[in-house]
């Protein structure tokens, strides 16, 4: 589910974990945390039903940190897998395949990570942890490897231009962030990626990929003994390094702006918004739970209601939060016909205007939590699904008994509280706005 770049699945499955295991405090396993002589942040969860390990390394070496190199962290990524301690890409996917281990990498705009899972059983694992840690802490950056990693990179870009859900959602975040990292596609633009050598991603991991600047999880079939010691076996491995620094804080839009730009699509693809949350946020709940009124719960949302169902302006319209180090956006969004977007997006205006006055009904508010609450079915309740949340609890620095107490916070959200959130952080006249699609009648040209 961590997708590269995918922060639509990142927004909808981090509730429905926290929720899954809130629900059940009882049943979630003690989190043991240290940290490494080197300043690795440990987070490890002893499962013994199934005889499997999940570990998850994640780094503060997302594309924020790319600066004029657009596109490096991403790239530097993707090469960690393709040559370690001598071996290429074809003996490191084999190796990992003869154990019967699964190996994964990906980068956002906050963090990059590596992971792996396999079965605990000490001669396919121990294996697959040396080999994970050679990729994790030797890597070789062959030549060939790059050269086509990077045309793949380029290639995708030039895809994304063809695209208006991409071209909305790149100018999207531009208009948001301005010159913040924020702002930048991370897999960068056509001209800095061509313009990445070797020594650029040598440069960086070197810099990035350092105990101090990490965050090590593991879960599954293992004592604390054992995760001690594979924890020093792998934070060991990296250089000891030192902490990126802090992000600069995200400036607040101080008035409205829009952004038209003339694609030849059927429909109009919209976005608008502003920064919003950071990890953390004391507004988290308040937020969240509202929004799940507002057009985070689907066709029963009131952006739903108004935009989809009382007038057929869209077939989806939503708005949500993506909480990161720093604000990640508030967003709101529709596909509509050219010809209804003006139209769609006065509606969409004015609701949020509404609640922003007004908030939910009781009524909205208790459905809200009970759909949030109980709607989640347990079968999701994985060892992987663990880690991955473990790892951002790690990442950001959340405590660590945010998910047993999930459901309480969330039960004793207010109306009261929602509509001093709202009022306080959303305001609809000062939001970016970006349309991608064709011009509707009786546009012009200027």
């Amino acid at each position: 589910m961590f997708a590269k770049h995918n922060y639509s699945m990142l927004r909808q499955a981090w509730p429905l974990l926290a929720l899954l295991f809130a629900g059940g405090a009882q049943a979630l396993p003690k989190i043991h945390n240290w940290t490494t002589a080197g300043g690795t942040k440990v987070l490890f969860v002893a499962a013994h039903e199934l005889p499997m390990l999940d570990v998850r390394v994640v780094f503060d070496a997302g594309s924020a940190r790319d600066g004029t190199l657009g596109g490096v962290a991403a790239l530097t990524n993707s090469m960690l897998g393709k040559g370690a301690a001598g071996q290429n890409a074809d003996d490191i996917a084999a190796g990992f395949e003869q154990r019967g281990a699964q190996f994964g990498s990906g980068s956002e705009r906050d963090m990059a990570w590596l992971s792996l899972r396999s079965l605990s059983d000490s001669k396919l694992l121990d294996p697959a942890l040396e080999l994970f840690a050679n990729v994790l802490s030797r890597p070789d950056f062959p030549a060939a490897d790059f050269k086509r990693e990077r045309q793949l990179t380029l290639t995708g870009l030039e895809y994304q231009q063809q695209q208006p859900k991409s071209i909305a959602e790149n100018a999207f975040y531009k208009a948001v962030y301005g010159q913040h990292p924020y702002a930048a596609n991370p897999d960068g633009t056509p001209k800095t990626v061509a313009a990445l050598t070797v020594k650029d991603l040598e440069a960086f991991y070197h810099r990035y990929y350092v105990a101090a600047n990490a965050t090590l999880v593991i879960v599954g079939d293992i004592d604390r003994k054992r995760a001690e010691a594979i924890a020093d076996t792998l934070a060991g491995a990296l250089a000891p390094g030192r902490k990126a620094p802090a992000l600069p804080e995200v400036a607040a839009l101080k008035a409205a702006s829009t952004e038209f730009i003339e694609h030849p699509s059927s429909q109009s693809h919209v976005l608008m918004g502003a920064p919003g949350l950071r990890r953390g946020d004391p507004d988290y709940f308040a937020l969240y739970v509202g929004n799940h009124v507002l057009g985070g719960s689907g066709l029963v949302s009131r952006i739903s209601e108004e935009i989809r169902e009382k007038r057929g302006l869209s077939y989806s319209a939503y708005s949500y939060f993506i909480p990161m180090m720093r604000k990640g956006p508030f967003t709101l969004g529709f596909q509509t016909r050219t010809d209804k977007r003006d139209e769609a997006l006065s509606v969409l205006r004015e609701t949020v205007k509404k609640f922003v006055a007004n908030g939910p009904t009781d009524k909205e508010l208790q459905a809200s939590k009970d759909n949030i609450i109980g709607g989640f079915p347990l079968a999701v309740a994985s060892n992987s699904k663990i880690t991955e949340y473990l790892a951002m609890i790690g990442f950001y620095d959340l405590p660590l008994d945010y998910l047993s107490t999930f459901t309480g916070k969330v039960k004793a959200v207010t109306v009261a509280q929602i509509r001093d959130a709202f009022r306080r952080r959303v305001h609809v006249d000062d939001m970016a706005t970006v349309i991608v699609g064709a011009k509707a009648p009786g546009d012009t040209d200027s």
